[in-house]
């Protein structure tokens, strides 16, 4: 049995390639950019106007006290237009170019007009209402970086670049596999020794927050079917991700199937809570990972926040960010074990505080829907107190 850490250094040291694509730009929300993307011209490209009003120079303002006769207009989406006689002004719209021989933009709500002549009624401030060519970002700039996750905010920074096409990394084939013969349909009423599906499911639900479609199987408690199935996937997948099997009971073939299979163990079993019996290996030459984890289904959703998502963000090349919270209780964690308990979070005082959720064991798969994530709490002789800082794995 390994430490927590080992194992996780582990897991991240066998990180896999999955290659590039390009996809269409909405395709790309979610996926998980592969490019740096540079501004292709000046942003903003023009001397905006930023509010609707009239255009001067300012210099004609402290020149003369007389209304300001209009010229003319200068409207969103058309050319740049001219102030003719720098002591008169333009109307102009909101994104509209800044007119030649101006410098300053009024809005409508500090002006009055009457008979084509603008009575200006506040102070003015020189270039006041103007976002000025290039202030955002400078033709060539990075405006965004590879390894970032493509949201809205991104989508609309991509369309004003002109990338109509995307270069995103590809998503890895992945299986998710449910052993055990107690496992039946969801929509199927269990007999009372039976539980319905509900534990690789939620996994599955997770990767689609990854925008990861994937496949599934069930596999019963039968080496020989096991091994065939699994042969199969094998060979069909970048990663299995399995639940159950992996114990100590008579029925838990996964270890010696995997084995037969030409898969090499990394390890077997941590030093953690939930979790324990975690088994993690890969195929060489099929350059297949596999993640089986005990089939409780709090050990299952944490060791997938806990390793997978990592190892995941890893492959892709995103930098993996640990967080940190407060506890609001104090904790005693005795070695030898890691252990990761279930919190809700709050914001108080300044920082975010985590209290443990109320629960009945890895089983009880109705906390983890109350709980935010997980705090890491290593072993150790002293109590954690209130108010200490540890790491936290987001799971919402």
């Amino acid at each position: 049995m390994i430490t927590f850490k080992e194992a996780y250094q582990k897991v991240l040291k066998h990180r896999l390639n999955f290659g590039e694509e390009e996809v269409q730009l909405m395709d790309s929300l979610n996926r998980i950019l592969a490019e740096d993307i540079l501004a292709d011209r000046d942003f903003p490209p023009f001397d905006r106007a930023t509010k609707d009003g009239i255009a001067i120079q300012f210099s004609s303002l402290l020149e003369t006290e007389h209304a300001f006769i209009i010229e003319g207009e200068a409207a969103a989406g058309v050319t740049q237009q001219s102030l003719i006689n720098i002591g008169n002004c333009l109307e102009v719209m909101t994104g509209a170019v800044v007119p030649q021989n101006c410098d300053t933009v009024v809005m409508y709500e500090h002006i009055t007009i009457a008979d084509n002549k603008v009575t200006i009624n506040e102070k003015v401030t020189k270039g006041q209402n103007i976002h000025y060519k290039g202030s955002d970002e400078k033709a060539g700039a990075v405006v965004l970086s590879k390894g970032i996750k493509i949201t809205p905010a991104e989508i609309g920074v991509l369309a004003s670049v002109g990338k109509s096409v995307v270069n995103v990394k590809v998503n890895p084939k992945i299986c998710t596999i449910a052993t055990g013969n107690e496992l039946v349909e969801v929509d199927q009423l269990p007999e009372p020794h039976q539980i319905r599906k509900s534990n690789m499911l939620t996994i599955e639900a997770a990767l689609l927050n990854s925008t990861i479609a994937s496949s599934s199987l069930h596999l019963l408690d039968d080496k020989e079917i096991i091994r065939t199935k699994l042969e199969k996937a094998l060979v069909e997948n970048d990663v299995l991700l399995l639940s159950g099997g992996v114990s100590k009971g008579k029925f838990d073939f996964i270890p010696d199937v995997m084995e037969s299979l030409g898969v090499e163990k990394v390890f077997h079993r941590v030093a953690q809570r939930p979790g324990k019996p975690f088994w993690f290996g890969v195929h060489a030459k099929l350059n297949t990972v596999i993640f089986s984890f005990p089939g409780n289904p709090v050990s299952t959703f944490a060791n997938y926040h806990l390793y997978f998502l990592p190892w995941l963000h890893t492959s892709w090349g995103i930098q993996l960010d640990n967080l940190y919270i407060k506890l609001s209780v104090p904790m005693r964690i005795m070695p030898p074990l890691t252990r990761f308990v279930h919190v809700k979070t709050e914001f108080k005082e300044g920082a975010v505080w985590g209290t443990p959720v109320v629960e009945n064991g890895s089983g009880d798969l109705t906390s983890l829907a109350k709980a935010d994530g997980f705090i890491c709490l290593e072993p150790k002789e002293n109590a954690y107190e209130v108010g200490e800082v540890v790491r936290f794995i987001k799971t919402r």
